[in-house]
């Protein structure tokens, strides 16, 4: 049985810049995986063109067998969910009808269906965002924005969600929520997220790609990857890593 996703070779330039160069890596449900590496090294990138955002990409990049940027835009919505960096919403939508505009993949006319409805009340429970469903969006703290966001593309039912820096900006308390909800969601699905946070990344996730320079340098478990002499030839700092309930934690400057 072959990947969800399998990439073959990719690369891209941009701008005259090679941003990717040769990845090659199959990912398959369910797992979370996590993204790392220093700026400038490709994540977000390597993110955009399994999301459908960069066709002109070098190599190989499938999904369910058949090339990204092949599939129709509307089937590829119902399977493949993506969330940016930053999203802005300048119109005084609901937390509730932001989390229907997940639905949109699915709309065949301008009413909801009862299948959209209990798909946003799912997506609404799971991510703790029902009891200010009604409230402006724009009134919403940074974190409960992030969840009903998260919440928008989870209404999407799909069978991989890929997050580009789900909890930038965020405190410690709603960075701990969010990926509470996304490991729980990796029991079914394939989550891929891009982060700066490598503790959040061995706390959490099944699996680590290490980017550096636009090539994928590491690919294995947290408590493979993330040690004291990766941090350091990637990153460039010293750090001790210390084993906390079979996962790697990582303490730096030591």
């Amino acid at each position: 049985m072959s990947a969800l996703f399998a990439l073959s070779g990719v690369g891209l330039s941009h701008g005259g810049a090679e941003v990717l160069r040769g990845v090659t890596v199959e990912l398959d449900r369910p797992q979370m995986v996590a993204v790392v590496g220093p700026n400038g090294a490709g994540k977000s990138t390597l993110l955009s063109v399994m999301a459908g955002l960069r066709p002109r990409y070098l190599g190989s990049c499938r999904y369910a067998g058949r090339e990204v940027r092949k599939w129709p835009r509307r089937p590829f919505a119902r399977e493949v969910s993506f969330v940016p960096q930053s999203l802005r919403i300048e119109f005084p939508f609901t937390a509730e009808q932001v989390v229907m505009m997940g639905r949109t993949p699915y709309c065949d006319g301008l009413f909801e269906s009862p299948d959209d409805r209990e798909a946003v009340e799912r997506a609404m429970h799971a991510t703790g965002t029902l009891g200010f469903r009604g409230r402006d969006f724009r009134s919403l703290s940074g974190g409960e924005k992030q969840r009903v966001i998260l919440a928008s593309v989870l209404a999407q039912s799909p069978k991989v969600l890929l997050l580009d820096e789900p909890t930038t900006f965020l405190d410690l308390q709603h960075q701990v929520s969010i990926y509470t909800v996304l490991r729980r969601q990796a029991a079914g699905m394939l989550v891929v997220a891009v982060t700066h946070d490598l503790n959040l990344a061995a706390a959490y996730s099944d699996r680590v790609l290490v980017l550096r320079g636009g090539e994928l340098v590491r690919d294995a478990a947290p408590s493979e990857v993330l040690d004291a002499g990766t941090i350091l030839e990637v990153f460039g700092v010293s750090a001790a890593v210390r084993s906390e309930a079979g996962r790697p934690w990582i303490l730096y400057g030591s």
